[in-house]
């Protein structure tokens, strides 16, 4: 079983799979920060200095030890922020791939060089050529 397992495990695919896990992961993270520290202030403050997070409409108020029952749609206002820039900026990383993979494609193939018996017979003949 074990041996299996490691076959398994070692496979390309599987390797190549949690490598781009790890780096999703990470670029994950930059585009998250992107959204809260870049993107979002700026957008907060045209719309009057609010942070979306905090935005929510109350349900119910509070009652003695009971917390108010909110509706925090401000959390999903930001989550749909988030996506639609990760969507973009995977749309664009993608977009530059295939756009290098087509540069690739369309690039001339070098002539392949003949076979080593067409250059001996090419040298015989200029050999005889030049007697």
């Amino acid at each position: 079983m074990w041996n299996e397992f490691k076959k398994f495990a070692m496979r390309g695919n599987v390797v190549d799979m949690a490598v781009g896990i790890i780096i999703g992961a990470a670029f994950g993270k930059i585009v998250s920060s992107l959204v809260n520290d870049v993107i979002m202030p700026p957008i907060g403050m045209l719309v009057g200095g609010v942070d979306f997070t905090e935005l929510k409409v109350i349900l119910r108020d509070p009652v003695g030890n009971a917390a108010a029952v909110t509706l925090n749609y401000g959390a999903f206002v930001q989550t749909v922020f988030d996506f639609l820039i990760v969507a973009f900026s995977v749309f664009m990383v993608i977009k530059v791939m295939n756009q290098l993979k087509r540069k690739e494609e369309a690039a001339p193939a070098a002539p392949a060089a003949p076979p080593r018996e067409q250059v001996l017979l090419e040298e015989i003949r200029d050999l005889l050529k030049a007697k």
